[in-house]
């Protein structure tokens, strides 16, 4: 699987509420970041696991592309995310995949 496919995988995982499904995509040392940190917010499986299980608890929980950029390793999408609000909420996700796992994430909010 190339990049695309990796990170698309992950996004119907993501909204299938499918928590293995979707830990399955991420690298066991995985490091999610907020744009601008220096240390991670996230790191290793067992946290995604942690923090998702609870996120996937949220019924309408589904998140959309509105647009995608692919630069090798690299996919940036332009994500709009329901059920956290009674608004949609706009993320730019850098997902950086590394020997067909996705490594690191950074969150631009």
């Amino acid at each position: 699987m190339d990049a695309v496919d990796i990170v698309e995988g992950q996004l119907e995982r993501y909204n299938a509420h499918d928590l293995e499904g979707f830990a399955a995509y991420y690298a066991d040392d995985v490091e999610i970041f907020a744009f601008g940190a220096r240390e991670p917010e996230l790191k290793g499986i067992e946290a995604l696991r942690a923090r998702y299980a609870e996120r996937f608890r949220i019924a309408g929980l589904r998140a959309t592309i509105a647009k995608r950029i692919v630069k090798g390793g690299v996919v940036i999408d332009d994500e709009r995310v329901e059920g956290l609000g009674r608004e949609p909420v706009a993320v730019v996700a850098v997902y950086e995949v590394a020997d067909g796992k996705i490594a690191r994430v950074t969150f631009i909010r």
